[in-house]
């Protein structure tokens, strides 16, 4: 299988060789549905936190006296059967990051870009490079090279000036090749990546 290189005129000017081991086989959604739930579980806060009844101020005197009242006995206001007291095994900051094993990242990865291809979302660009660092003229070269409402930029090493230029775009995400994940591929409509990142994205999943 190959793909259509274009210039910045989305003119064809080559094709690039794909490896059947990346971008042939069945999407195996399982394995993007797990990448994609960690890391979105790795960008949660956690700084959730409710007080228990040590935490609580208050309640150190206790409240009436051990007998004689015909009232449940008690020693504290702050417990979690009265109103104000401590809540019973409260949420505490804590993370929510968990790794997995780096062949599922990579399978999920591979299963994202088959998926995008099946969907003909892929545009092969021999560069992405500009002059200086202004955004219309960017603007332009993406729209020429089919950029839509979300559109993904990846590059092996991401050139200076397109980046400042192209980062201003509503709706454009830049990625490095080697920080691609599959949550990135799935959450975009279109993606424009050179030539030399699908060379390098092969030779990793490969």
């Amino acid at each position: 299988m190959t793909l259509d290189v274009v210039n910045s005129d989305n003119k064809k000017i080559g094709s690039v060789d794909l490896s059947d081991t990346v971008f042939a086989g069945p999407v195996k959604t399982d394995l993007i549905w797990e990448s994609v739930v960690r890391q979105n579980a790795s960008e949660r806060r956690g700084t959730h936190k409710s007080k228990n009844r040590a935490l609580v101020s208050g309640g150190g005197k206790k409240p009436y006296k051990q007998k004689g009242t015909g009232r449940a006995q008690a020693g504290s206001t702050r417990s979690p059967l009265w109103r104000h007291g401590g809540t019973v095994f409260p949420p505490q900051p804590r993370s929510y990051d968990y790794s997995m094993p780096r062949k599922v990242e990579r399978g999920a990865l591979k299963a994202a870009l088959m998926s995008k291809l099946n969907d003909n979302a892929i545009v092969v660009v021999d560069e992405l490079k500009a002059t200086e660092k202004k955004t219309k003229p960017t603007a332009e070269l993406l729209k020429r090279l089919g950029a839509t409402r979300r559109t993904l930029v990846v590059d092996v090493q991401l050139d200076d000036n397109f980046n400042h230029s192209a980062r201003n775009i509503a709706g454009v995400k830049l990625v490095a090749s080697g920080r691609l994940t599959a949550r990135d591929v799935m959450d975009t409509t279109r993606i424009i990546a050179t030539r030399a990142a699908i060379e390098r994205l092969q030779e990793v999943l490969g």
